[in-house]
C-alpha cells in the first residue's frame, strides 16, 4: 500500500508530457482495490475523468460499472486504470477527446506497468483497441 501511494504521488507530479501537464485539470491515477485479482485498463481519461480525477466516470464508465456489477463485483473490489494518466490535450476543440499518441502511451506506460507489478492482478481486461495497443505495442 505504501508503494502504491508513492507511485501515485510520483504520477501526480509528472511533467514528462509538458503539453498534457499544462492542459490537464488532474492526474487520473486509478481506483479500486489494490488487492484485486481483476484489473481493467482503458486508454486515457476523457473530460469527465479529468474533471473528477477518477477513471471511467462518464458514459463509458457507467456501462463499465454495469458490466462489473453483472460479473458479481463492484468498482471498489476491482482495479481500474488507464494507459495515460492525463487527458490528451485537444487544442482548438471545445469538446471531445482524442486518442493518445504512441509516444504519449510509451512515456506513460511505466506508471501502469508499476501498478500492474504492485497489484499483481490475475486477469487484465484491456478496454478497447488503444488499450491493447498501449499494453502490447
Amino acid at each position: 500500500e505504501q508503494a502504491v501511494a508513492e507511485l501515485r504521488s510520483r504520477a501526480l507530479a509528472c511533467q514528462k508530457c509538458p503539453q498534457l501537464a499544462v492542459s490537464r485539470k488532474t492526474v487520473v491515477f486509478g481506483v479500486g482495490s489494490i488487492h484485486s485479482p481483476l484489473m481493467f485498463v482503458g486508454e486515457a481519461p476523457g473530460a469527465d475523468e479529468d474533471e473528477q480525477g477518477e477513471p471511467f466516470v462518464g458514459k463509458a464508465g457507467q456501462l463499465l460499472t454495469r458490466i462489473i456489477q453483472t460479473m458479481g463485483f463492484t468498482r471498489q473490489t476491482v482495479y481500474i486504470a488507464n494507459i495515460l494518466k492525463c487527458r490528451p490535450d485537444t487544442p482548438g476543440q471545445t469538446a471531445g477527446n482524442r486518442k493518445p499518441t504512441p509516444d504519449e502511451m510509451k512515456t506513460c506506460l511505466p506508471y501502469l506497468l508499476a501498478q500492474i507489478d504492485l497489484i499483481q492482478p490475475k486477469v487484465i481486461v484491456a478496454l478497447g483497441a488503444t488499450a491493447v495497443e498501449g499494453l502490447f505495442g
